[in-house]
């Protein structure tokens, strides 16, 4: 299997590279829209580098993943479509509700694989909830509340707070990855959306908000928040991370996706460190995404999840712009 990289904008570039290598598969080349990003992430990783999308589709590729600005996404995934090869597409699946449902249908209309990639979906800790809920150790949900925070994005990559790039700030980056998951977990979509965000933090740094919180109520009264925000300070062990809790008919519990590390003082990890131990999530994603292209198979996260997160994050913005609730 031979799998393109469309851009290397995004962080995730960097350890994608590694978890399709694992998984067996020769990376065929990278194309970018910024040529000197493109070209440097190639000669750092030991990919071929193309000059354009369609030369990189001509070299024969199964699949690609798309990596570019948020902005951006629509018109990598329709070249892919149009060329018959799968696609893994970065979240947000795209900056406006319209282009989310083209990258969707394009898809679609050409017969090829669409997944998002939420590595969420993943990871153990979580798998592990997903499964009491599903087996009812639970019972009746009655509430969540999750958690993704950050530190500030700009010195990994400065487009994550520009506007036009990403779709907005923190909250379009971090509320999809929560949406998910309590659409995995609950097994239906938000009827109303309620958000407040502000620019309390990094005020004299960004335009974009860098704080959100959102309440989603769903039609079966189940209710659920999420705090989505670049909060962490730099110095922080980790770039991020996602917490969530659920209350139900016979219990709760309280799951943290990204607690499985070490703590380090000083050495090549400075004051404080967390290098990680165990479970990969990325891993976990890349290989679904394979194993769906390789066996010709829906993927157990589909464009449509992608498209349902993407929504609940639009949502917010409108909700925050109007200060009343947004009916989906």
């Amino acid at each position: 299997m031979r799998v393109g990289f469309l851009s290397a904008a995004h962080v995730h570039a960097d350890a994608y590279v590694h978890n399709f290598r694992a998984a067996g598969v020769e990376i065929a080349g990278i194309t970018d829209d910024d040529a000197e990003r493109g070209a440097r992430w190639a000669a750092a990783n030991d990919v071929p580098w193309m000059r354009s999308a369609d030369e990189l589709l001509e070299a024969g590729v199964d699949a690609v993943v798309v990596l570019s600005e948020t902005v951006h996404h629509r018109i990598h995934v329709e070249r892919a479509a149009a060329a018959g090869v799968a696609v893994l597409c970065e979240k947000p699946l795209a900056t406006t509700e319209e282009d989310a449902r083209a990258i969707v249908e394009v898809c679609a209309q050409a017969g090829v694989l669409l997944m998002t990639a939420f590595p969420m979906r993943f990871s153990p800790p979580m798998r592990e909830v997903a499964a009491l809920v599903a087996d009812g150790a639970l019972g009746q949900i009655y509430a969540c509340t999750g958690t993704n925070q950050s530190e500030m994005p700009t010195h990994h990559r400065a487009w994550f707070a520009d506007p036009r790039l990403a779709g907005g700030g923190a909250v379009m980056d971090h509320t999809v990855h929560v949406a998910d998951v309590l659409r995995w977990y609950l097994g239906r979509d938000p009827v109303e959306v309620y958000a407040a965000t502000n620019r309390v933090l990094h005020r004299d740094e960004v335009t974009v908000e860098t704080g959100g919180l959102l309440m989603l109520t769903y039609e079966n009264g189940v209710f659920a928040t999420i705090d989505s925000s670049w909060s962490r300070p730099r110095t922080y062990p980790t770039w991020g991370g996602l917490t969530l809790e659920l209350v139900g008919e016979h219990g709760a519990v309280g799951v943290d996706a990204f607690s499985q590390h070490l703590t380090v003082y000083g050495g090549t990890h400075g004051q404080l460190g967390w290098p990680a131990w165990g479970s990969d999530a990325n891993q976990g994603l890349i290989d679904e995404f394979v194993g769906a292209v390789r066996e010709e198979r829906v993927p157990s996260v589909t464009g449509d999840d992608g498209l349902a997160a993407t929504r609940v994050a639009l949502a917010a913005y409108r909700s925050a712009a109007s200060g009343e609730p947004v009916r989906l």
